[in-house]
């Protein structure tokens, strides 16, 4: 699949196979997430892939909108060091994990960390170091099924400004 297609028809994807996800594709998916851009050449990310179906658990029953994650055949957190820029960096390395996902067939779906109460907790439970962040949680497995979108974008034209707003 090339980029542009990837791009244009990856959708956010909850329901999945009872299959596992290849190790050499999530490592090719990590290496894309970790060839992301990031300010100053920091890279402070780390990603934390989750199979146990135990900690899935612990980590879905946490999230508000992210129950789906105990069921998906992997989940990958997304953690970076407490710098100036993480949460621009962490959010870079999580949209190359959800696109490189989808360019090898597999289904993803970003749920949000920085910003949310359960963030602490999901540090502790997958035992993170003092210094880092949760940027995204990020489900992931061969998709239960494949539709369009019922939802729709608003139009070009209407988000598109040239030279001002």
């Amino acid at each position: 699949m090339d980029t542009i297609e990837a791009l244009k028809t990856r959708r956010s994807i909850r329901r999945y196979l009872n299959r596992p996800v290849e190790k050499e594709k999530i490592e090719t998916i990590i290496d894309c997430a970790h060839l992301a851009p990031t300010a100053i050449n920091i890279q402070p990310w780390e990603f934390i892939v989750l199979t146990d179906p135990k900690i899935k658990k612990a980590v879905a029953d946490e999230t508000d909108y992210g129950k789906f994650i105990k069921d998906a055949p992997v989940a990958i957190i997304v953690l970076c060091k407490n710098v100036k820029y993480y949460l621009e960096d962490g959010c870079a390395a999580t949209t190359n994990i959800v696109n490189a996902a989808h360019a090898l067939g597999l289904g993803t779906c970003w749920i949000a960390g920085d910003k949310k109460p359960y963030a602490e907790k999901i540090l502790e439970i997958i035992r993170a170091p003092k210094d880092c962040r949760l940027v995204s949680l990020i489900s992931m497995g061969y998709p239960m099924k494949t539709s369009p979108s019922n939802q729709t974008k608003r139009p070009l034209n209407e988000v598109i400004h040239w030279e001002s707003f």
